[in-house]
């Protein structure tokens, strides 16, 4: 029997297949784009686990095709299961429950998978995926860590701890975890970004913004999402220490434009976007491009947290027609959702749904209103703690702009609060001397000013 680059036995029809599965796990893990090179044997290799990665990549698109392109390999590798290892088989039928949209129950199979195959790095990443997308922190850092007795020769599973532990607010472990991983291995993206998420939290901008530079050099081959999202991190520091013209500079270069049709890089520029505009930069026609794209995504519904900012970037973009669609549909969606996920749906999505239409079309008041519904509950609907940011953001612009005593009031206390644990941030000082200014503290607004 052939055995995969980490050592975990594969059962495979054809001999030649072992490079293509090894670009597929070493691939994966490392966030580079040679995982796709297995789609290149999946029509001539009958093999279930063969045919259960291209399955899985076909899932990764996040959209409304994705389970259907991808379905022809998972039966395939569903009817080749009974001549595949035990591994193979609790790998396809997290393959296949996923596809059913039964989260809950694709990471109670990667977790056994963690325990009793713990060098099976690709089942392991895949589980912190749904963790990370159902706001479960504690089950990504838990699948790492059942791992790492056998895998800690493996840089990218330091990796995956690093950002479990900065998912659970445990900042000097992920830290530690993040260095060693880097330590082992230079060109370790993953392990950059867990750092800089690190870093960003803490407020060490200046800091974080020279660390990412640094190793940006090491951000080759890789997928479009992991690119341009470390460069989206850099364009965060860059916003908060007002160097606003070379965050736009990274926005071009290396954020939007790498695969347009990506689910993750829409996602990457909508953000980005609203942050620029939240943080008073002009962001010209840059909507119009990125709105061409996220008008194919009205019937996606793949996760709560994309639908959300295909929303956003619909209506900051004039696309009304076509972003009150969305809005029926999520509505929709929500009340049918898989019972996995239909709190999120129902619960956070749909108030953060309106909320978001309401503040990109200036009722401020609504947005208030139905951000504050949503924000206590955010995290089940997925995303890290930078990328919920923007919601949090939108939810403070509309509280500054409806303008009363008492929404600046709440406003001043979310804010001051940012000022304090991130004093480099220029964006925040800027924000926060507003607020004293419209509530008559014109001395705590000089204290907080910073210069542009």
């Amino acid at each position: 029997m052939h055995t995969d680059a980490l050592g975990n036995p594969i059962t495979l029809s054809d001999a030649t297949s072992v490079g293509p599965v090894d670009d597929f796990v070493m691939g994966f893990i490392s966030t580079e784009a040679r995982a796709a090179n297995l789609l290149a044997i999946a029509e001539a290799d009958p093999s279930p686990i063969v045919q259960a990665y291209a399955a899985t990549l076909h899932l990764f698109a996040e959209s409304r095709d994705a389970v259907t392109n991808a379905t022809p390999y998972l039966e395939q590798a569903k009817a080749g299961a009974r001549r595949a290892t035990p591994r193979e088989q609790r790998y396809i039928a997290a393959i296949d429950a996923w596809a059913r949209g039964d989260l809950a129950g694709a990471i109670r199979l990667h977790t056994e998978q963690a325990h009793e195959h713990p060098r099976d790095l690709a089942s392991l990443k895949l589980g912190q995926y749904h963790c990370f997308n159902t706001g479960d922190g504690p089950g990504m850092l838990r699948l790492a860590l059942a791992a790492l007795p056998a895998a800690a020769d493996v840089p990218y599973l330091h990796g995956m701890t690093a950002f479990g532990y900065e998912q659970c607010h445990l900042m000097r472990e992920a830290e530690t975890s993040a260095r060693h991983a880097i330590a082992m291995c230079r060109k370790e993206p993953w392990a950059h970004h867990a750092l800089g998420h690190v870093m960003l939290t803490e407020g060490r901008l200046s800091e974080g913004l020279a660390f990412m530079q640094d190793v940006s050099d090491t951000w080759t081959d890789l997928n479009s999402f992991m690119f341009t999202h470390n460069w989206w991190h850099v364009a965060l520091f860059l916003i908060d220490l007002g160097r606003d013209d070379e965050a736009l500079t990274v926005y071009d270069r290396s954020v939007w434009g790498v695969v347009k049709d990506y689910s993750q890089d829409q996602i990457g520029a909508v953000s980005l976007l609203a942050r620029f505009e939240l943080a008073g930069i002009d962001v010209g026609d840059r909507w119009t491009d990125v709105a061409k794209h996220l008008a194919q995504r009205l019937d996606d519904h793949v996760l709560p947290f994309l639908d959300l900012q295909y929303l956003y970037g619909l209506a900051r973009a004039g696309r009304h027609a076509e972003a009150d669609t969305l809005l029926r549909h999520i509505e929709a969606h929500a009340a049918h959702a898989p019972a996995s996920t239909r709190a999120a749906w129902q619960r956070v999505c749909v108030p953060a749904a309106h909320g978001l239409l309401a503040h990109a079309r200036g009722q401020h008041a609504v947005a208030a209103e139905q951000l504050g519904i949503a924000l206590p509950r955010l995290v089940e609907i997925g995303g890290s703690h930078a990328q919920r940011d923007l919601f949090e953001q939108i939810y403070l612009d509309a509280l500054v702009r409806v303008g009363t005593e008492a929404t600046l009031g709440s406003a001043q206390g979310l804010l001051q609060q940012q000022v304090n644990g991130q004093p480099e941030s220029v964006r925040l000082r800027r924000q926060v001397s507003v607020v004293y200014s419209a509530l008559g503290l014109p001395s705590l607004a000089s204290l907080n000013e910073a210069p542009r």
